[in-house]
């Protein structure tokens, strides 16, 4: 009897932590590194989790660097093996909490947010504050930002023969819908 009763205890604290989740595995991150007069520099990654917890207003995501998706194949294999280094840096992540967050008071209008937490990328770590819009939808939760990154924060180096066609600041836009 006590062990049925303590697999149900088990299995509905699972449950119940299980409820103060909300995750996506198919998030989207765009960044932008054009400058103007030269070839557009963008990519997109369809395949970033992330999960937040609806309780605490913590945060966590991360993105596989090499699910980067440019339109010019060259540019992503330069991407990956000159910049980047993904064999080395495989992976991008954000820890961080969502400040004043209320799960319970969300609605359908968005409400913007203050974000803080470390964006590790290539190797190094920077703490980061970002604004998101944040708002219910009929799945869960839809949760947008735009903020831009410095390459040197995080020791890109871009090499000088395509210094002039590369920006150092870095546009990024997160578009999660977690359910």
């Amino acid at each position: 009897m006590k062990k049925l009763l303590t697999i149900i205890l088990l299995f509905l604290s699972l449950f119940t932590f299980g409820q103060n989740k909300l995750i996506t595995k198919n998030g989207t991150i765009t960044f932008e590194a054009s400058v103007p007069s030269f070839e557009e520099i963008n990519a997109k990654n369809d395949g970033v989790t992330c999960i937040i917890n609806t309780k605490t207003g913590e945060i966590a995501s991360l993105a596989l660097v090499k699910g980067f998706r440019f339109k010019i194949a060259l540019m992503e294999e330069h991407f990956n093996e000159n910049y980047i280094e993904s064999d080395a840096h495989p992976k991008a992540t954000f820890k961080g909490k969502i400040e004043n967050f209320d799960y319970s008071k969300l609605s359908t209008e968005s409400k913007n947010y203050n974000i803080k937490g470390k964006l590790e990328l290539h190797g190094k770590t920077k703490e980061i504050n970002i604004i998101a819009s944040i708002k219910k939808n009929s799945t869960g939760l839809a949760f947008i930002s735009n903020f831009s990154v410095n390459t040197d924060d995080f020791g890109i180096k871009i090499p000088n023969m395509v210094s002039k066609k590369v920006s150092k600041k870095v546009d990024l836009k997160l578009d999660f819908v977690l359910k």
